[in-house]
Parts: C-alpha cells; structure tokens; sequence
C-alpha cells in the first residue's frame, strides 16, 4: 500500500470520527454549556478564585485562615458547577467521546505493533499505577 493510500485511509478515520453520534454530542453539549449565562458565570467566578487562592498561596506571608476559607469556597463553587445540567452532559459526552477516541488509538497503536486490526481487542490496556515499565498512556 502506498503512503499517499495509507493517509487517505486517516484521513477518512478523520472524517468517520466528525460523524459519529459521540462526536455530534460532545459539540451539542460544548454548546449548551457556552449558552448557558449562570454556568459560565460560576466558571469565570471559578477561574478568578483559583488566580486568587494562587496569588494568596504565593505570598511569603500567608494567612492560613484566608486560604483556607478560600478554599473551601473554591470547593462549594466547583461542587455547584459539576452538578449543572449541561456540564453534567457535556462530562457523560465527553466520556463516550473518549472512549470512541481511545478504542481507535488502541486498535491502531496494536497493528502497528503487528496485530491484527481485524481481530485485536480494542479495549485499550489498563494501567496498573506503575509507569516503569508503561510504552504509553491509553
């Protein structure tokens, strides 16, 4: 098979992933939650805390308890954000996307290494913890 074959072949992967319903989900849910005005709010409050707690954590003098309180806020505000509606969606979408995404790297990355990409499983190894002896993350 000739180079300029295999790269089309990727190239229509390319086209078959931007087609597939986990893709079209992941978008919508991206979507809903930049029309959502109160969750982007509480992302922005978020980011501008974190800067904060950041800055506060950098001073050579620190006041625990401001840092503390901080955090806690900090904690509260990420806690009400992960339980809205769409960013709730947009984490299921995002996780079958990613699963989509990893089941083809794996089958790939198993051909290349000889399998065969018929028949390799595409369940991408686990990790046991131990990066000593790790080719990859998944």
């Amino acid at each position: 098979m000739e180079k300029e074959n295999v790269e089309l072949l990727a190239r229509k992967i390319g086209v078959a992933i931007q087609e597939s319903p986990e893709y079209a989900a992941i978008f919508a849910a991206r979507d809903a939650n930049d029309a959502d005005a109160e969750l982007q709010d509480q992302i922005g409050r978020f980011n501008l805390n974190r800067m904060e707690l950041n800055r506060q954590l950098s001073l050579e003098e620190r006041d625990q308890e401001k840092i503390s309180a901080m955090n806690d806020d900090l904690q509260r505000l990420y806690e009400t954000i992960m339980k809205n509606e769409h960013m709730i969606a947009f984490n299921q979408a995002k996780e079958a996307f990613d699963t989509m995404v990893n089941r083809v790297q794996t089958i790939i990355s198993k051909s290349i290494n000889g399998e065969d990409p018929m028949t390799c499983d595409a369940e991408p190894a686990s990790c046991g913890g131990n990066c000593s002896s790790c080719s990859g993350c998944h």
